[in-house]
């Protein structure tokens, strides 16, 4: 809902930015056009052992839990057809589609050295490697991710068959310092956001000092 009362600040859009993993250079930043209404979280544990284990062994975590998200996004043309614009004219959403679906894919500079090198008998075929992908949502959540599952569903299209308007589901995985080198820094910047994590939870712990009841633990 837009509102026009004076000084309202303007909503924060969630955006995925892709970097170069050598340079950091920033090669692509997608900002969501309208935030998803719901934002679903999964949060597993990553404790030592299962059921049955070693008594001194529960209460010991081998890292942060592994977070996943699930999220709905929409893509339209319409506003930018209505101004004339000549990428929407010409293409419809294409581009954004390409810039999100671009992310699960190598890059094609890479595919042809290696299929070269396969043609010319090496046998050894380097690994393609993805750009470091961010999910930016708000300011407390600036996080390193991978794109685990990517369904588009197409709804209207222009005279050329140009997709005009598009829904999308995108599943994520956070990577944490479980998963990156310590050295890399993604890793710091999830580190940053466990503490911040952290403090915000002190914070939680001082507004409900009035409604908690004392227990003796003793």
């Amino acid at each position: 809902m837009t509102t026009t009362f004076p000084g309202s600040p303007l909503p924060s859009k969630g955006q995925i930015i892709a970097i170069d993993t050598l340079t950091y250079v920033i090669v692509s930043t997608i900002a969501f056009q309208y935030n998803p209404e719901s934002f679903s979280r999964k949060l597993q544990v990553q404790a030592i052992g299962g059921e049955g284990g070693s008594h001194s062994e529960a209460l010991r975590l081998q890292g942060a839990p592994v977070e996943t998200f699930q999220l709905e996004i929409e893509i339209d043309a319409t506003d930018q057809l209505e101004k004339a614009e000549r990428t929407a004219i010409d293409y419809g959403i294409y581009p954004q589609l390409a810039a999100l679906e671009t992310l699960i894919y190598p890059k094609s500079s890479q595919v042809k050295t290696n299929m070269d090198q396969a043609k010319q008998g090496i046998v050894e075929i380097v690994p393609y490697e993805a750009p470091l992908t961010l999910l930016v949502w708000g300011n407390k959540r600036k996080l390193p991710v991978r794109l685990t599952d990517f369904s588009i569903n197409e709804e209207a299209y222009d005279v050329n068959l140009n997709p005009i308007r598009a829904k999308m589901s995108l599943g994520l995985r956070v990577l944490s310092y479980n998963d990156l080198p310590w050295d890399m820094r993604s890793s710091k910047l999830f580190f940053n956001h466990h503490k911040e994590k952290e403090e915000m939870a002190k914070k939680a712990n001082v507004n409900n000092q009035g409604g908690t009841t004392a227990v003796n633990i003793t």
